[in-house]
């Protein structure tokens, strides 16, 4: 009888999401693509504030509370003795164990054994862009990585991070030497094109990342309006996957910054 009921309540409580899932892409959905009603604009107080600030905050705390339970989850497991052992069913540790998992896997593919001291940094750029893509597929929301201020912010991030893990890898002065090239008399041509490809790397990592978001969120909201119902799912799944794909890019390119930041600085 017990099993039964469970089957009904989970079955009432899908049925139920899925009718407001629906009621949102169909009534809200467009209203957001055409610059008009947000989730965010039905709270009092809260229109007042740019979208893209508050779709990042929220992000933010959504990811303190995640690791906050899936570090509760890992120390129950300790305690119990089975840390290295998953749990059967998927648990926000698993899910925790599996992003780190994978972010260290793409870190070691570039820098070696040494990159996992930088997993807390690039761990951070793939989950918080990743999250933050995936909420514009959310009716109400748009993703916070299609405005430009936010990926600037990151790209700003990874720009501070490449050359701080570089300087303090090999010390300020055997840093500055890649700037001036392999031999010292093409200076005056190497030190401007080396100070250009450094300082436009963040503004080329945010334009890349917000101009694919918005591109993708702009395709997403059109068919939806367009559609109504049935193909609009397509596109969330393509949706999704260009989230994960711009999210990877980002990372894997901040994490090549730093493998050209360390291997310049070695050769000398």
């Amino acid at each position: 009888m017990n099993s039964k009921v469970r089957r009904t309540t989970a079955t009432s409580l899908f049925i139920g999401l899925a009718t407001a899932f629906t009621l949102a892409v169909v009534l809200v959905e467009p209203a957001r693509a055409s610059g008009g009603v947000t989730w965010f604009a039905l709270i009092p107080g809260l229109n007042t504030i740019w979208p893209h600030t508050l779709g990042a905050t929220m992000v933010s705390l959504l990811l303190v509370l995640f690791a906050w339970a899936a570090g509760r989850q890992l120390e129950a497991a300790r305690g119990r003795g089975t840390a290295l052992v998953p749990d059967e069913n998927l648990s926000l540790r698993n899910a925790a164990e599996l992003l780190v998992g994978a972010v260290h896997s793409m870190i070691e593919g570039v820098l070696g054994n040494s990159g996992k001291q930088y997993v807390p940094l690039f761990g951070t750029f793939f989950i918080f862009i990743l999250m933050a893509n995936l909420l514009g597929l959310v009716p109400g929301f748009a993703p916070p990585t299609e405005n430009f201020n936010i990926t600037f912010a990151l790209g700003i991030a990874s720009f501070l991070g490449f050359n701080a893990i570089g300087i303090r890898r090999q010390g300020l002065v055997n840093y500055a030497k890649h700037f001036v090239g392999p031999v010292w008399w093409l200076a005056v041509l190497m030190v401007p094109l080396e100070l250009i490809d450094t300082m436009v790397r963040p503004a080329s990592l945010a334009l890349r990342l917000a101009g694919n978001m918005t591109g993708d969120h702009l395709v997403l909201s059109i068919f939806t309006d367009l559609t109504k119902f049935v193909i609009p799912v397509a596109f969330y799944f393509l949706g999704a996957f260009v989230s994960l794909v711009q999210a990877f890019v980002f990372t894997l390119l901040s994490i090549i910054y730093v493998s050209l930041a360390i291997g310049h600085a070695d050769e000398h």
